[in-house]
């Protein structure tokens, strides 16, 4: 079956983590679309440098979450911290977790749940460094390669990309979550 997924991201993305997912998920003959802020492109962040620039299919303007089937959030340190401030993509994202759709979040990515106030109750991974940040805003925090919570996946890093990409699938695949009343 067709799925459509959004990759919401700006300037600032871990080059890998937007890259990765996208092709994945392109692999499995889905659409990856590039939803952001602006459109034009966006400039991702790979080894401590700007990198390589990607097209914006969308701005967040131009669609809404009711065109996808799930939401993907690379990390990188600059990108979530714009996207947490700009309240159309605060949004974007808990219109995600009200409809049930699955939601995954890799490295700094979920930064933008605490924003969405999405998070208490639910068991989650990220960054070591926003760590109280999620336990803070009521997630249970743990170390692990890949963390699933109806529908929510979180990993911490790039390394954990093969996993990540994995449960993604499954979870894209499976489509609907119920979320549980936390």
């Amino acid at each position: 079956m067709k799925k459509r997924i959004a990759i919401l991201a700006t300037n600032g993305f871990e080059e890998s983590e937007l890259k990765s997912p996208k092709e994945f998920l392109e692999q499995q003959g889905w659409t990856a679309d590039i939803v952001s802020i602006k459109g034009g492109t966006i400039k991702g962040w790979k080894d401590g440098n700007w990198s390589n620039e990607f097209e914006v299919n969308y701005t967040l303007d131009e669609v809404t979450s009711k065109d996808y089937d799930a939401l993907v959030l690379p990390g990188g340190v600059i990108n979530p911290d714009q996207l947490r401030r700009n309240e159309k993509a605060v949004s974007f994202v808990k219109d995600f977790f009200s409809e049930g759709k699955p939601v995954s979040a890799i490295c700094h990515g979920p930064q933008i749940l605490v924003d969405a106030e999405v998070l208490e109750g639910r068991s989650v991974t990220s960054f070591s460094s926003i760590k109280k940040d999620l336990l803070n805003a009521g997630a249970v925090w743990t170390d692990e390669e890949v963390v699933v919570d109806s529908g929510l996946v979180t990993s911490r890093t790039p390394d954990d990309l093969p996993a990540f990409n994995k449960k993604m699938v499954e979870e894209i695949k499976e489509g609907k979550h119920e979320m549980q009343s936390r």
